[in-house]
């Protein structure tokens, strides 16, 4: 029997990239303190707005991350629409990362890669 997931989108710098690599790209590495929540997006283009408008500003770059998550587990998460309509995402308490992690089906993907 095959587990119900669903895609979700990250957008993350090089640095965070790196530490996804380092985890064998099964999880998302622990937040920061100054960084209370995760928050994976629910669609790509989303994803995609957000790398564009912060990431490569920022730091001269930014990639879209896609992945797999457990439907089940998501489903204690409300959506939080945070704009427009296409503006959805998750708010995953920093301290149940880990759990999170756990959850995550296959691997973490990059799917998108923007410069400066």
């Amino acid at each position: 029997m095959s587990t119900k997931t669903t895609s979700l989108y990250r957008p993350v710098n090089d640095v965070e990239l790196a530490l996804i690599k380092d985890l064998g790209y099964k999880g998302f590495p622990p937040r920061l303190p100054e960084q209370p929540i995760f928050y994976p997006v629910l669609n790509e283009a989303y994803a995609t707005q957000i790398t564009k408008s912060w990431n490569v500003p920022a730091y001269g770059c930014g990639f879209v991350t896609k992945f797999e998550v457990e439907t089940a587990y998501l489903n204690k998460f409300d959506v939080q629409n945070v704009g427009g309509s296409m503006h959805d995402e998750l708010w995953i308490p920093a301290e149940e990362l880990e759990e999170f992690n756990s959850k995550i089906v296959g691997k973490i993907e990059v799917i998108g890669e923007y410069y400066k």
